[in-house]
């Protein structure tokens, strides 16, 4: 137990040492993150909560990186929820994926600087960053005949907001049968622990990472129902 516990405090360490502040302050506020050998740097902005970057999304990238042989992101079409900050797309793309990077419109400006400025030259395929409200008009924007994913990521898209509901039919819709969701969360109260609970009524989860000392899990999920692309339309 002890030697398990040691583990985790090793690897959270590991994950939360990707980060660096900036050795000169300029006029622009900025973090620091080392991921695929690249300096990373994200804009925050304070008074927006999805433009604050969390932990989860380190966490993410982190097995991203390290997880190349099991889950290669190379030519992969990808799908980010509540992208934020950008970290995760950032990573995604300098990992070699064809990243589509979506969030609320008033996240949209900082999400689409950071990923241009941290992609620009460095990745094979230019994420598409773009607005999306979970739940709505999610079948006519991405319609499954042309959108199909292979991987969903998303990063502390749980908390205590109104719509965990549309995040949920969000995550039903854009999971088709061969997608893979990879998915941190942190766990503060009681709608993250109920939230689980019925995401496994309707997908398969794995747990992927526990950090006690973050208070992060990672999963990933994937349907359990073999629903087809066909029955998936006819149903529509």
């Amino acid at each position: 137990m002890e030697d398990s516990s040691t583990k985790e405090e090793e690897l959270a360490k590991a994950i939360m040492a990707r980060q660096f502040s900036p050795s000169l302050i300029g006029t622009e506020a900025w973090e620091g993150y080392k991921f695929s050998d690249m300096e990373i740097r994200i804009k925050e902005s304070t008074d927006l909560y999805g433009a604050v970057l969390w932990p989860s999304a380190m966490v993410l990238c982190h097995f991203l990186e390290t997880n190349q042989d099991k889950y290669n992101l190379m030519d992969k079409n990808v799908i980010e929820l509540g992208a934020g900050t950008g970290l995760v797309t950032i990573v995604s793309s300098l990992l070699g994926a064809k990243v589509t990077s979506t969030d609320l419109p008033d996240v949209l400006g900082n999400l689409r600087y950071n990923v241009m400025r941290n992609t620009k030259d460095r990745c094979k395929y230019i994420p598409a960053v773009t607005e999306l409200f979970w739940g709505q008009e999610v079948e006519q924007r991405f319609p499954r005949a042309t959108h199909c994913y292979d991987y969903i990521l998303a990063a502390d898209v749980v908390y205590s907001h109104p719509y965990l509901d549309e995040l949920m039919d969000t995550f039903d819709y854009l999971c088709q049968e061969n997608t893979q969701i990879l998915w941190a969360m942190r766990f503060r109260l009681d709608p993250e622990n109920s939230f689980v609970d019925r995401f496994q009524q309707r997908f398969h989860l794995e747990e992927l990472y526990d950090l006690p000392s973050l208070s992060i899990k990672l999963y990933r999920a994937w349907r359990k129902d073999r629903r087809t692309k066909d029955q998936g339309e006819a149903a529509a």
